[in-house]
């Protein structure tokens, strides 16, 4: 049920010009805010009179017991009268509730006044780190083939297109990146969770996914359950309705899954190797954050993605994404790009988001401090997705020889340094 504190800031939408003007840069459709405004003042008007209506119920009932004998009866029809128009009102008010809902629901967090306009070309990069590197002699996709690592033939066969089967000792790289991951971002305070992959659709919509992303998102009906496409999702709803004390937060945690992503809309694009699957696994980072310390949490997540990935010897660049390209959730996001040299261009490897208190205005997760009761701010960041990683490792790591060799950083994980070239 829509309130002041559920859904979206329904009163900062309506009082503050800046607010309003931070959703409007990521390009909601037109008369979507309006229409939320007009829904909610119908909503506070039917609820007006709801209220003044049990109150005048309150006090026919109370009538009731101090009248005369004679007088009984009418009184009991006055307040049997007001019974029914009540609960005429009351179902109207339960529909114009849905109705504004319904409508909030489809309303993004505010770009921050730090993001950039436009969209999906328009992000700002703020650093490029390493020099990018020639083309190996096979791409991603065909290396990976001549090594034994990945077979996407056999995946098709057995799930269709887009999945794979990881084999020989990439599966044994891929475990190592998630030991290497999930070491680090332990030592950065984070706690291990291995979390449920399967949600109901209560916790899609609470984490911020829902109706937006609906369509990337696999659904088993029977159940009435949904395979998550990020631990973000599980680990959202670890607090859900809980209330923290200051000293609790950041409240860091480190969630390993497997993730499902139907890939809408991608017809045609990265069909080759591995980089675009709709399986794969990932560590993702998620904090449970005080209002006045997101923005250092957020800085900490980027630094510990660059970590990772500079452990690996990887060329990348950082971009400040535009709030156009901005999920519904997200009021500013850092993706980290890495140079894929068979391309001759950076691809996305890691993001990491701050969602101030989106999530948490659904959640109904709070912290208790000296100003009172506050929504918590909620932070995410993929640590590595492991598929998307083994790519440029793919390419990065192959020698003039044919062979595959192993980054120092994994190589207390896999148990060796060098793959030989299949003869």
């Amino acid at each position: 049920m829509p309130s002041e504190s559920g859904v979206i800031d329904l009163k900062r939408l309506r009082d503050e010009p800046e607010y309003r003007r931070g959703i409007e840069r990521k390009r909601v459709r037109a008369g979507l805010l309006d229409s939320v405004i007009e829904a909610d003042e119908h909503r506070r008007s039917v609820l007006t009179g709801v209220e003044e209506l049990r109150a005048r119920q309150n006090a026919a009932s109370k009538e009731i017991g101090k009248a005369a004998p004679d007088d009984r009866p009418a009184k009991i029809e006055a307040a049997a009268a007001l019974k029914e128009e009540l609960t005429a009102q009351e179902k109207e008010l339960a529909a114009v509730e849905e109705q504004l809902r319904e409508l909030a629901l489809q309303v993004p967090n505010p770009a921050d006044g730090s993001v950039p306009d436009g969209g999906e070309d328009d992000g700002e990069v703020l650093k490029t780190v390493g020099t990018p590197i020639a083309a190996p002699a096979l791409d991603h996709a065909a290396f990976a083939d001549a090594m034994g690592f990945v077979d996407t033939e056999r995946g098709a066969e057995a799930s269709g297109s887009r999945f794979a089967y990881i084999m020989r000792e990439a599966a044994l790289v891929e475990l190592a990146l998630v030991n290497y991951a999930m070491q680090t971002v332990v030592k950065h305070g984070f706690t291990p969770v291995i979390p449920p992959t399967l949600v109901r659709e209560r916790t899609m919509e609470e984490a911020g996914f829902f109706p937006t992303d609906r369509s990337q998102v696999y659904e088993l009906q029977a159940d009435e359950l949904y395979l998550v496409g990020t631990s973000e999702v599980p680990l959202s709803a670890l607090h859900r309705g809980e209330t923290f004390t200051p000293d609790q937060l950041p409240a860091r945690y480190a969630g390993f899954s497997s993730c499902f992503r139907r890939e809408a809309g991608t017809y045609g694009k990265d069909t080759r190797g591995i980089f675009r699957v709709h399986q794969f696994d990932k560590v993702e980072m998620f904090t449970y954050s005080t209002p006045d310390a997101s923005e250092d949490e957020h800085q900490l997540i980027l630094s510990i993605e660059e970590e990772l990935l500079g452990g690996l010897g990887l060329q990348y660049h950082v971009v400040n994404i535009a709030a156009g390209d901005l999920g519904p959730a997200a009021t500013k996001k850092y993706d980290i790009e890495v140079w894929l040299p068979s391309e001759g261009r950076y691809r996305e490897a890691t993001s990491c988001s701050n969602y101030t208190d989106y999530s948490a205005r659904r959640l109904g997760t709070r912290v208790k401090t000296e100003k009172g009761s506050e929504l918590v701010h909620t932070l995410n960041g993929t640590a590595i997705a492991m598929s998307r990683m083994l790519v440029y490792l793919f390419e990065q790591c192959q020698d003039a020889a044919g062979g595959f060799v192993v980054p120092d950083a994994l190589r207390p994980y896999t148990g060796f340094d060098y793959v030989e070239p299949r003869s």
